[in-house]
């Protein structure tokens, strides 16, 4: 809009110029002016946007810290003590979400959800395919009740409920780089996270061949199946994943994977699963 009025501006000027003769050089230098003066107001008014976004996003990460929880609703701390088995109530926002589907006539949705403690895993949350689309959206906050479990070492809330609430967050990936391989990378289970500097290390196809991925854990799958790969830092290797409900095989990052060589190096960004150990589940891939 701003570089449609300096343009019709300096027309006007051209025009003026064309009928005054000896005016012409004041009248060049005033177009230049104004010209000049639109850009700075521009680029003003796009440095004063960015300026109210950051601000918008540093407003929305305090209230979700800041924030009093609900009368019968846990601390992150509180919802780590409680026993598996036991009823549990969280407000927490959707950070990412699996894809939709009905299991007997029910429909269900995995969320990846997390506040400003902590990262909640809600395993196949029943809710309609409406409320799927339009209400549990990325950054929504929603009051989950449901029972805390435990699978292969991932904790997550099962025969859950929900009520969607006012308010919205959406965490930074938080750099968990160096704790790989230590007893404190557990305390971010199920959290946004990255890591950096990975280098893809080989896995044993289905016919014990070399490569840089597999479909499916053992190689058997076939294109849209989950993605598996290894890396390495500090001289230890892990088992990444890229979930196919989560990101299927048209996503940015089912590609990247695909497309991925042995000794590669690569950041990731994700969510921290856990099964038999850290397993992210991976959200984007960036080749160094």
């Amino acid at each position: 809009m701003k570089k449609t009025l300096v343009m019709a501006m300096i027309s006007a000027v051209m025009l003026s110029m064309a009928g005054c003769g000896n005016n012409a050089q004041p009248a060049a230098d005033t177009a230049e002016t104004a010209a000049t003066e639109a850009a700075a107001d521009a680029a003003e008014e796009a440095s004063t946007e960015a300026a109210e976004a950051e601000s918008t996003e540093e407003a929305a990460e305090a209230g979700a810290a800041d924030e009093a929880k609900s009368d019968g609703v846990m601390t992150y701390e509180e919802y780590l003590a409680a026993d598996i088995d036991s009823e549990v109530t969280v407000e927490t926002y959707i950070q990412a979400k699996q894809g939709w589907w009905e299991d007997n006539g029910q429909g269900v949705a995995t969320f990846y959800t997390q506040d400003a403690e902590g990262g909640y895993f809600i395993y196949n949350m029943p809710c309609s395919e409406e409320d799927y689309n339009d209400k549990l959206t990325v950054g929504a906050k929603i009051k989950v009740t449901g029972y805390k479990a435990e699978w292969s070492g991932e904790v997550e809330i099962m025969d859950a409920t929900y009520e969607v609430e006012d308010g919205t967050y959406v965490a930074e990936p938080l750099d968990v780089t160096d704790s790989l391989g230590s007893d404190d990378l557990e305390k971010y289970m199920n959290q946004s996270i990255a890591m950096k500097g990975l280098k893809v290390e080989a896995s044993k196809d289905a016919n014990g061949e070399d490569a840089a991925f597999l479909y499916n854990y053992d190689g058997s799958g076939t294109e849209g199946d989950d993605l598996y790969f290894n890396v390495s830092v500090n001289g230890a290797t892990y088992t990444f994943t890229v979930e196919s409900y989560l990101c299927g095989k048209d996503t940015d990052v089912y590609k990247a994977v695909e497309n991925l060589n042995i000794g590669d190096t690569i950041d990731i960004e994700g969510f921290l699963y856990w099964y038999e150990g850290a397993q992210p589940h991976v959200t984007s891939v960036t080749v160094e």
